[in-house]
């Protein structure tokens, strides 16, 4: 792997200068992707649970993670363009601010008695169009105020972070929460936007990038790598992000020079099309995807139409996989340090198929739970594996065109997935979705076997700028 220029120190700042070595930028970073992750592990409990006090039509509480998903697939192309343009930190600032502002009105609302289901479509559908730009502008960050060599440690800590405060602690907070106030969750959500802006505003002089044109290009990834499942990137959510020194454009922030948006895009597509590992994960992550948000996606109704749980329990069942989450967080450097990239692959696919089998199969809460603290490890070590390795590879000043373009794959997944979830469960009840994400699962598994072979850690990365490529 080509080394790059931002894996030296900054001025100012040693290698190990903050704790555990990762610089106090990187902790600023945490502290606020920390502070996000919490309120949305906070919503994602409640929003279903409010979606289901309004209506009981398994297709519309499906449908509710639909609309948020959708504009990865209509903006995500568009939204990595402009996280190349503009200057992401600040860019970060004013999305959250905003995001901010339409989920105090979802509060607002729900409070009031006026959350009907086009209400929260529109909500929804308008958070997920801020996270195209928010989420691709904070997962080309990591990079740039980390060295190279120490990206499997900050990826697994904002890992672990995500598992702790997303999963473990968030999600049993919101049905308690909702429980207790039915816009409390929707509250902390909305003020976690706007704490999470405050902090990424005070980040100064991240480390100069190389500039757009110079032809420098990331190398082969070292061995080592890291990832996640529906753009939950770079550690989990929507983190938030830096600049270049003050005064100066942000991180990745380049001057259009008269490019047209349709040609900036094209660069990025070309570019994941002509690598072949990245297209692969890519076009496997939108699958898994699929397979896991079919069952997910009225995962609600599992929960309390098999198993017989309440709002706290369906919170606690989907607290569970934060448990083998934070297990998955621990081991995942050494794993990456002692295993390949293709052998932790190859067991991802082999772990995501059993999930969905075991959930099949799942008759009672503690049964699903462990199969969901199971299936919580896997998730943590094959996301680390999948950001590291994408990380590593792509080049600085395609990182947010690139990003767009892998996550409109991964989500656009999760849409297909939570389109389809709710039908199934009117069609054979509330296991069929994750019947047929087992057998689709084993397809997949099939067909990727082989190009997540051996030779995966050793496969060239392109050198060349994308314009040269013949």
């Amino acid at each position: 792997m080509r080394p790059r220029p931002s894996a030296d120190p900054a001025p100012g700042e040693g290698r190990t200068g903050g704790p555990g070595g990762l610089g106090r930028r990187f902790h600023t970073l945490w502290a606020a992707n920390s502070v996000s992750t919490l309120g949305d592990g906070v919503v994602e409990t409640a929003a279903p649970l409010l979606v289901a006090s309004v209506s009981d039509d398994p297709v519309l509480i499906g449908f509710a993670a639909l609309v948020g998903q959708l504009p990865w697939l209509i903006f995500s192309l568009v939204s990595g363009v402009v996280v190349d343009r503009l200057d992401r930190r600040r860019l970060i600032v004013a999305v959250d601010v905003l995001r901010g502002l339409v989920t105090a009105v979802l509060t607002l609302a729900v409070a009031t008695g006026h959350a009907t289901i086009p209400v929260i479509y529109a909500c929804a559908f308008l958070l997920g169009t801020g996270e195209t730009l928010a989420q691709t502008a904070a997962s080309s960050l990591v990079p740039a105020v980390v060295p190279s060599d120490l990206l499997p440690q900050a990826n697994a800590r904002l890992h672990g972070s995500f598992f702790v405060l997303n999963r473990f602690a968030g999600r049993p907070l919101g049905a308690w929460l909702f429980v207790l106030a039915t816009a409390l969750p929707f509250g902390l959500n909305a003020a976690s936007f706007l704490v999470s802006a405050a902090l990424i505003a005070t980040l100064r002089g991240l480390r100069p990038e190389p500039a757009a044109g110079s032809g420098a290009r990331s190398g082969a990834p070292a061995g080592g790598n890291s990832g996640q499942r529906s753009g939950q990137e770079s550690g989990g959510n929507s983190g938030r992000t830096s600049d270049a020194a003050a005064g100066g454009k942000g991180t990745g922030a380049r001057e259009p020079e008269g490019r047209s948006v349709r040609r900036d895009i094209a660069e990025g597509v070309r570019w994941v099309w002509h690598e072949p590992v990245i297209r692969m994960m890519s076009l496997t992550l939108c699958l898994m995807n699929a397979t896991l948000l079919a069952g997910f996606s009225i995962m609600v109704l599992y929960a309390r139409d098999r198993l017989g749980l309440g709002a706290v329990g369906y919170g606690v069942l989907m607290g569970a996989s934060a448990v083998g989450g934070i297990l998955g967080a621990l081991v995942a450097p050494a794993l990456q340090a002692r295993c390949s990239a293709s052998l932790l692959l190859r067991a991802g696919l082999i772990m995501e198929t059993l999930t969905h089998f075991g959930l099949a199969l799942a008759g009672a809460p503690w049964a699903a739970g462990a199969v969901l603290a199971f299936f919580g490890m896997h998730s943590s070590v094959l996301g680390a594996v999948e950001t590291t390795f994408r990380q590593r590879r792509v080049p600085e000043e395609l990182r947010g065109r690139v990003q767009s373009v892998f996550f409109m794959f991964a989500i656009g997944g999760n849409v297909v997935g939570a389109l389809i979830g709710g039908p199934l469960v009117r069609w054979q009840g509330v296991t069929a979705p994750f019947w047929c994400s087992a057998v689709a699962m084993t397809l997949v598994t099939v067909v990727a076997w082989r190009p997540f072979g051996r030779n995966l850690d050793r496969s060239p990365s392109r050198s060349l700028p994308v314009a040269a490529q013949p």
